[in-house]
């Protein structure tokens, strides 16, 4: 079924979506819209509105978002094995539990989203705003992160063993046994290193000119 246009605002869907999908979205408004527990496997939502629309237990398995978005939308519980967000503001957008594996963000406004507690592995982030974002114990293991603003997250527990950054920043995020072994920081913008951020760090490689950066902060000069 399509639904072009459409003011879907506090809509409850779950008759409307009887019908075989994949169904498709094209500018339409899901302000508040109840999609809850619905399959939605393959959808398809361009330019939508997404205000505190609710996909709790939704099956978004293989779906499409571009464009659009909103504050608060809910995706708790909800499967999004291959699903592919692209552009689209999540300022935050609730994850708690969903199932993000090999799901990818691209260029996704994700202001104060919160992803603690998703299960799955493979999903990424690339070229987006994670600032202030909550993603207590997400794997990132051997990921490449591009272009991503994780300025003041919660990235307490997560594993970023290997992950590779580049062009990110790392200013001011939690670190409370993250995982750092292995992964390649030169690339990321770690800000101001106190004693507590380099205990952090252990295990990742960083550039020459960020350990003498690390040094200079501590009052030691490299020749």
């Amino acid at each position: 079924m399509e639904f072009e246009s459409e003011d879907l605002s506090n809509a409850s869907l779950a008759e409307r979506l009887r019908d075989g999908g994949p169904h498709v979205f094209r500018e339409c408004d899901l302000t508040q819209a109840d999609l809850r527990g619905l399959s939605l496997f393959e959808a398809v939502f361009e330019a939508c509105v997404l205000d505190r629309a609710d996909f709790r237990r939704a099956d978004l398995d293989g779906a499409r978002f571009s464009g659009g978005g909103g504050s608060g939308p809910r995706f708790e519980d909800a499967e999004l094995v291959d699903a592919v967000f692209t552009d689209v503001d999540l300022t935050s957008a609730k994850f708690g539990n969903a199932l993000l594996t090999d799901a990818v963000f691209t260029g996704c406004r994700m202001i104060g989203a919160v992803l603690s507690g998703c299960r799955g592995t493979g999903y990424r982030f690339t070229g987006g705003n994670l600032s202030l974002a909550d993603l207590t114990g997400c794997t990132l293991r051997g990921e490449t992160i591009e272009d991503v603003r994780f300025d003041e997250a919660n990235l307490s527990g997560c594993d970023l063993t290997k992950a590779v950054f580049l062009r990110s920043r790392l200013i001011g995020a939690r670190l409370v046994e993250t995982r750092f072994e292995g992964a390649d920081l030169r690339g990321a913008d770690l800000g101001e290193v106190d004693d507590t951020r380099l205990r952090a760090l252990r295990g990742a490689v960083v550039s020459a000119e960020q350990a003498a950066r690390i040094l200079s902060e501590r009052g030691l000069t490299v020749l």
